[in-house]
C-alpha cells in the first residue's frame, strides 16, 4: 500500500525561524538603539558611520555566535549518538529493554511495547534509540551553518532598516524617526515570526515592540546625559 500523506507541521520550521527572527530582531534594535544614542549628541554623518559599522560587526557577530552554539549542541548530538552505538553493540538485548521500557512509559501494554520495541530494532535501533530515547529528530537536529547563514542575513536586513531611515529623514529628527519607524518594523517582524510559527500574533508583537522600546529609550538617554557617541 503506497503512502503519501504527509503532513507540514510548524516545528519542522524550528531550526531556521529561531535564527532568522534573532537576527532581525537583533539587528533592528541593536541598530536602531545605537543610532539613538549617538543622534542624541551628534549629526547625522556620525549617525551613518556608527549605524553602517554597527551592522557589519553586528551581522558578522551574530553569525559567529550562531555557528559557535550550534556547532556546540551539533557537537553534544553527535557525541549521544556515538555513545548510543556502543551501547547497542555491547549490548543490543540491555537496549531493546529499554526501549521497550520508554514505550511503555508513554502508555503502550508490555506486550505490544516489546513488539514495537523489537520491530524497530529489526530495522534500525540507532535511529529508533536516537529519536525516542534522545529526543534528536530531524527537524530539531543542529544546523551551525544554516543557522549562522540566517542569522547574519536577517541582522543585515534587520539593522538596514533604520540606517536607511536615518539617510532618509532629517537631521534634527532622525531619532524620533528612527524610534518610531524600528517599532513598527519590529512590530511587522513580530507578526511574521509568529504566523510562520503559529503563535498568537498580539502577544508576539507586544513583545518585541516593548523590549525594542525599552533598549531605545535607555540608549537616547545614555547619548543625551553624556552628550557623547555609545
Amino acid at each position: 500500500m503506497e503512502r503519501n500523506h504527509r503532513e507540514e507541521h510548524y516545528v519542522a520550521r524550528v531550526g531556521w525561524l529561531r535564527a532568522a527572527v534573532l537576527g532581525a530582531n537583533d539587528g533592528i534594535v541593536s541598530t536602531a538603539s545605537l543610532i539613538v544614542g549617538v543622534a542624541a549628541a551628534s549629526g547625522r554623518a556620525e549617525v551613518l558611520v556608527a549605524g553602517a559599522a554597527g551592522l557589519a560587526a553586528g551581522a558578522l557577530s551574530m553569525a559567529a555566535g550562531e555557528y559557535v552554539s550550534v556547532s556546540s549542541q551539533s557537537d553534544t548530538e553527535a557525541a549521544d549518538i556515538r555513545r548510543e552505538r556502543a551501547e547497542i553493540e555491547a549490548d543490543p538485548a540491555e537496549e531493546l529493554r529499554a526501549l521497550a521500557g520508554i514505550y511503555e512509559d508513554r502508555g503502550m501494554p508490555p506486550d505490544l511495547a516489546r513488539q514495537v520495541a523489537e520491530a524497530l530494532h529489526a530495522r534500525d535501533p540507532l535511529a529508533a534509540h536516537v529519536r525516542d530515547e534522545l529526543g534528536i529528530f530531524d527537524h530539531n537536529e543542529a544546523k551551525p551553518l544554516s543557522a549562522a547563514a540566517a542569522s547574519a542575513m536577517t541582522f543585515g536586513v534587520g539593522a538596514a532598516l533604520p540606517l536607511v531611515t536615518a539617510m532618509l529623514v532629517p537631521e534634527a529628527q532622525i531619532a524620533l524617526w528612527v524610534t518610531t519607524l524600528s517599532l513598527v518594523f519590529l512590530a511587522v517582524l513580530g507578526a511574521v515570526g509568529a504566523r510562520a510559527g503559529g503563535a498568537p500574533v498580539p502577544r508576539a508583537v507586544a513583545r518585541v515592540t516593548f523590549w525594542g522600546a525599552v533598549a531605545m529609550a535607555v540608549t537616547w538617554a545614555v547619548g543625551h546625559v553624556f552628550g557623547a557617541v555609545v
